[in-house]
């Protein structure tokens, strides 16, 4: 069972994971140097738990001790206990949803077991904005997608704000980077999916058509500001656009996949 640790000092250095938590450049090298993620929310909590994360500590009010004992009787990772208006201090923000666990991070899976048996898959090519991220894990987990790949410079699904927009469902969809960025797409065409990139490119067919009658498939994502690289936009195998009314020619890159997913879905 995890130890309780009563703490009345913000300063202790037994919080060290815990601290600055909306120094977003700050915690990816922490975080990156320590092999660690945080879960915020009992929710998130229990789901990184269950996903076999192995807990290094837990962060959390009085009032939350109780309804997280049965997870914290499955460890022996200690549980720091501490005021809210003391745990702001520690992490920069008020934790309105009441706990933090910091979890040991899993090697990645191999790009072969991520797509073993997967029918539908999201590919994302330099997303930087977490939030974005984890809309799109969630989107994907909604409608039934089996993996996400992410292109080597896109943002961390392990980061607290992507892990809390996407409801966790990192945790529930296999996921994995791409060691190679530039044959990414003809390598998946090699391995039997039709590569769809949504994109605004003159040959473009709208989403419905694209994906028609396709066995495997996987949806191409770009960045926030510029899209799919000029690379990727050729290598797909298909280019798809979602149609809308004129004056408007694109959506917020979370927003465009959540529809394409839908789509791709009804296939």
């Amino acid at each position: 069972m995890a130890t309780i640790v009563e703490v009345d000092d913000p300063a202790d250095p037994r919080l060290g994971d815990y601290r600055d938590l909306r120094d977003v450049e700050l915690r990816k090298h922490v975080e990156a140097e320590h092999g660690l993620f945080l879960a915020e929310g009992e929710k998130v909590v229990r789901r990184s738990v269950e996903a076999g994360f192995a807990p290094r500590s837990f962060l959390m009010a009085p009032r939350w001790v109780d309804g997280l004992a049965d997870v914290l009787a499955t460890t022996d990772a200690p549980c720091y206990v501490l005021e809210e208006s003391l745990a702001e201090q520690v992490t920069g923000f008020h934790v309105h949803r009441g706990a933090l666990a910091s979890f040991a991070r899993n090697p990645l899976p191999s790009v072969d077991d991520v797509l073993a048996g997967a029918r539908s898959v999201l590919v994302l090519e330099d997303l930087v904005d977490h939030t974005n991220v984890g809309a799109i894990f969630r989107s994907g987990a909604a409608f039934g997608f089996d993996a996400v790949l992410l292109a080597p410079r896109c943002a961390d699904p392990l980061y607290r704000r992507a892990i809390k927009v996407g409801m966790g469902a990192v945790f529930s969809t296999p996921w994995t980077r791409l060691p190679d960025w530039y044959d990414a797409l003809p390598t998946l065409s090699a391995a039997g999916f039709t590569t769809v990139a949504l994109t605004l490119a003159d040959d473009a067919t709208p989403i419905e058509d694209a994906v028609a009658g396709v066995d495997r498939v996987a949806l191409v994502l770009g960045s926030e500001g510029h899209g799919l690289s000029p690379r990727w936009e050729r290598s797909a195998d298909r280019r798809a656009i979602i149609p809308m009314r004129e004056g408007i020619d694109s959506l917020n890159v979370a927003a465009a996949t959540a529809v394409a997913c839908y789509v791709t879905s009804r296939r």
